[in-house]
């Protein structure tokens, strides 16, 4: 996470990423191509858990490969310490830092993941985390599986970008502005523009199953990976308190709907993604300490969303089970 604290007080994140893209027609060098690239992600990492999402609603995975690194960091880079030896199997690195490194020596911005790497070269392709989700819809349809869901489809696309364009000013990025706030005024007002988001989703959501059409779209990807993390670090670490998710009725229900979709709760390790906010942010949890809570039964309790109508995944199926050597390991999930 690239960012810093204004004079007053307020966290402000660096949104200046590597902006290459992978497209259909390579028109920046990078076309499209089975097995060329690796989507390198951290579980804990909620911009990164999107791109795990789509690639898995997707059927991305015979084409592009993932590697995963650890819940932890220091200030040099992500690193493959999950890997035999630390080192990514394909890359043949230690850290994420060394692709990024490869393209642009002396690299001096945040290494960040959701990052695709261009195995060939070993070359960082691109961190822009919110293009990599959409690419994955529009570029990379030859490979979509049988099924695939239409998560970014062209009717909907600008309800679907205005949508995602206040989740992600007010609530992907508002837990972040309350926890790294400097200054009370800078928290109280993170605070107020947080919830005031959350009401005005829940106020949309009580009536429609998803956030827009009838149809889980990359807007309900985006929404997921930050209320997924809500309760096991927010409310608490973050100081998001005025409620749990669980205790918003409407947004508890919805994220559990989405939870119990293939290829969205199977998606998520809550102890990789405590390890990392607790241990990473020192200036904020000293001690290092990682709460052993919240109970996590209550995602897979009923939630009755269906009563809402929608199709999840419109005329398409749900995605087979996570293929093997990705699955979340045994006791991290719910």
């Amino acid at each position: 996470m690239a960012a810093y604290v204004a004079g007053n007080g307020e966290f402000t994140r660096d949104t200046n990423y590597i902006t290459t893209r992978i497209t259909a027609d390579g028109r920046d060098g990078y076309p499209v191509q089975p097995g060329r690239y690796r989507l390198v992600v951290a579980r804990a990492c909620p911009w990164a858990n999107r791109a795990i999402i789509v690639r898995r609603l997707l059927g991305l995975e015979p084409v592009l490969s993932i590697g995963f690194c650890g819940p932890t960091h220091d200030e040099r880079s992500w690193t493959f310490d999950l890997d035999p030896g630390g080192v990514d199997p394909v890359l043949k690195i230690p850290r994420l830092g060394d692709a990024y490194f490869k393209r642009f020596p002396g690299y001096p911005k945040g290494i960040t993941v959701p990052a695709i790497v261009d195995v060939p070269t070993g070359s960082v392709v691109t961190n822009d985390f919110a293009q990599i989700t959409l690419d994955f819809s529009t570029e990379w349809t030859a490979y979509h599986r049988d099924g695939a869901p239409r998560l970014y489809p062209d009717e909907l696309r600008s309800e679907i970008d205005e949508v995602n364009k206040r989740i992600y000013a007010e609530i992907n990025n508002g837990v972040y502005r309350c926890g790294f706030a400097g200054s009370q005024q800078a928290y109280d007002a993170a605070y107020d523009r947080l919830f005031t988001a959350l009401d005005w989703v829940s106020d949309r959501l009580a009536a429609q199953r998803y956030l827009v059409g009838d149809t889980i779209t990359e807007a309900d990807v985006r929404f997921f990976t930050t209320l997924v993390r809500f309760d096991p670090v927010y409310h608490g670490h973050f100081k998001c308190n005025r409620h749990k998710l669980a205790e918003m009725p409407v947004l508890w229900a919805y994220a559990r709907d989405l939870f119990q979709t293939p290829g969205f709760g199977d998606t998520v390790d809550f102890t990789q993604i405590k390890q990392h906010y607790y241990l990473v942010h020192a200036d904020i949890n000293p001690t290092g300490i990682v709460p052993r809570g919240p109970d996590l039964a209550g995602w897979l309790s009923p939630h009755g969303r269906e009563s809402l109508g929608g199709r999840p995944f419109g005329d398409g199926v749900p995605a087979g089970p996570p293929v093997e050597g990705e699955r979340v390991p045994a006791g991290h999930g719910a």
